[in-house]
């Protein structure tokens, strides 16, 4: 799914706006707009992070929360923070320090709905309980795209760690860009690999009912719900948490929020590659962290 994004940049170095001008239509100078999906969207905004300088840059796109908007700043004075459940800007007065800046929130209407929002969907995960997920594939859009890897991990009954982890065989030879970053070759899938099929009817069994909670679930959803059509199995209706939101309300500070970020920031061990079940056991790491489960 994609979504507006408005990019509004200073002082940037020229191969910056070159690198924006691939991505995004540049309106006026120095802002950018254009329709991304998430993932991409994330990766524009990391490489103007690295790239900026002694510039600074402020991004606004569309969000699934109550503002329907959500933004980011880099190298700025004026700072993101969330007030009750409402993201605002905050721009320091002349001499303020970080210290002497106070919120004091609880008592909006956004807060008390925030609350009861946050304590229902943890009582349902309670109750129904709670696996996490992470995909490989090839690309980033499963209309075109497809699963290699499929890792799941839940509690048991004793308080230990269940795990799922499932190689898909292709039909097509894996991207090398794929095998690079996932240490992932066709020749793994074909040793180890069991048809798609196989994979997505094993994996509903072990999910069931139970919260499906994922970092930028939504990508792994969209593929797993395109393996079950299909397989011509029936849609998944698990309710999902995005540890990735709960990540960006609850932290700042920090230059993006990759998984190797908030690992290096919980001082957290990060594999060098990615494989499923591995960011399967860093989300539950940075989860539990969190307080999200």
């Amino acid at each position: 799914m994609k979504n507006i994004v408005v990019v509004a940049i200073t002082n940037c170095p020229p191969k910056l706006r070159g690198d924006l001008s691939k991505w995004l239509f540049e309106v006026n100078t120095g802002v950018y707009t254009g329709n991304l999906s998430s993932r991409v969207r994330d990766a524009v905004w990391d490489r103007i992070c690295q790239n900026i300088g002694s510039g600074s840059a402020t991004m606004v796109f569309s969000a699934g929360n109550e503002q329907n908007l959500d933004f980011r700043v880099c190298n700025s004075s004026w700072t993101p923070v969330d007030y009750d459940g409402i993201k605002l800007m905050r721009r320091p007065l002349a001499g303020e320090s970080e210290q002497n800046i106070s919120l004091k929130p609880g008592f909006s209407r956004a807060s008390r709905m925030l609350a009861a929002q946050h304590s229902q969907m943890a009582k349902r995960r309670k109750e129904l309980g709670w696996v996490i997920v992470d995909l490989e594939t090839t690309g980033l859009e499963p209309e075109r795209n497809s699963i290699i890897e499929i890792a799941a991990l839940r509690m048991g009954e004793d308080d230990r760690p269940e795990r799922f982890a499932r190689l898909i065989r292709q039909k097509c030879r894996i991207p090398e860009s794929i095998v690079q970053l996932t240490g992932i070759t066709d020749e793994m899938l074909q040793r180890d690999g069991v048809v798609l099929e196989e994979a997505i009817t094993d994996f509903l069994s072990f999910v069931g009912t139970r919260t499906v909670i994922g970092y930028n679930v939504a990508f792994d959803m969209g593929f797993l719900q395109a393996a079950c059509a299909e397989t011509q199995k029936p849609p998944m209706q698990n309710h999902c948490l995005d540890l990735m939101r709960t990540a960006r309300r609850k932290i700042g500070g920090v230059n993006n929020y990759k998984l190797e970020t908030l690992a290096r920031y919980f001082d957290l061990p990060c594999p060098q590659i990615h494989r499923a079940m591995a960011d399967c056991e860093l989300v539950w790491h940075i989860g539990s962290k969190l307080n999200a489960f």
